[in-house]
């Protein structure tokens, strides 16, 4: 289907972009409408424009906040060690600052890994969960491929984050659509202006290397999404997943699906690791039958 003429900011109309003190982190939010909480979380490296096509529509049935990871855009990027544990309270006291004793969490790539953690913990704060093209499964898989790809992503993050060009910025954010023509010159340069900042370029290189980095490993291994991990995931799951994601392939996240106790399973076609931004129509489609279900 071809979409008309948009941007960021037609894509946010009817969103407001508001602060709030998450533990006291300063922190950005774009949200819409009323209803529910539905929390939207971005992935690695990411900010809230991840879901610029999907607050809105998804605003229209529920209150919906989209907002910067710690460390991430315009939120506050503390002093910290930036471990998976760091992010999952960050989260926590998130809810509380927008006053939800619960909501729904959407977790994209690391947003997906620290929601299923959350939901692990505290389910009493989670509605349901939906986990798209999430990250930190640990299942049976190809390692030497895995291995590859997170190589790849590795390389260029690294790229964009400690020498930031527009091009080394393009060449990551292309690599998380499966069509490069889809990703607009409006998402990298923002993204660009982002890394441009050395207080981002020093928490994102933190990030890197505790979440993906070959010198963190023996410290997120507690933290890995294996079999025993997903069993104890009791609030009922959406994994939602992509034909081409470029980390985790969509076999593994069957797997980890067939693990987790009332969990729903789909592939979306022709996508990449943000299905969100390349098919929102059908994106927000399966969301809202999911959480309206």
């Amino acid at each position: 289907m071809e979409r008309a003429f948009s941007t960021a900011w037609i894509d946010a109309l009817g969103a407001e972009l508001k602060y709030y003190d998450a533990g006291g982190v300063r922190t950005r939010c774009l949200e819409a409408g009323r209803g529910e909480p539905v929390l939207l979380l971005h992935g690695m490296g990411g900010h809230l424009e991840a879901y610029v096509r999907n607050v809105v529509p998804l605003g229209r049935s529920f209150h919906v906040y989209a907002i910067d990871l710690i460390g991430h855009g315009l939120t506050d990027k503390p002093d910290i060690d930036y471990a998976l544990p760091d992010y999952v309270a960050f989260i926590n006291d998130f809810l509380d600052a927008i006053g939800a004793e619960r909501a729904h969490l959407v977790g994209e790539s690391l947003g997906g890994w620290i929601a299923a953690w959350l939901a692990i913990q505290k389910p009493e704060r989670v509605g349901k969960l939906v986990l798209v093209t999430g990250a930190g499964l640990s299942l049976q898989q190809d390692e030497v491929a895995q291995r590859e790809r997170i190589e790849r992503l590795s390389r260029l993050s690294a790229a964009a984050v400690t020498k930031p060009t527009r091009q080394s910025v393009r060449q990551r954010m292309e690599w998380l659509v499966y069509d490069p023509e889809t990703m607009t010159d409006e998402l990298v340069e923002i993204r660009y202006r982002f890394y441009s900042d050395p207080l981002t370029q020093d928490r994102l290189e933190r990030i890197r290397r505790w979440l993906i980095g070959p010198e963190r490993a023996e410290e997120r291994r507690p933290w890995m999404l294996t079999e025993d991990q997903l069993r104890r995931i009791t609030v009922p799951t959406f994994v939602l997943w992509t034909r081409h994601n470029p980390t985790t392939g969509w076999p593994v996240a069957e797997q980890a699906a067939r693990l987790i106790p009332r969990a729903r399973f789909h592939v979306m076609e022709d996508c990449g690791h943000w299905p969100q931004f390349e098919k929102p129509e059908e994106f927000n489609r399966l969301l809202m039958e999911f959480l309206t279900a």
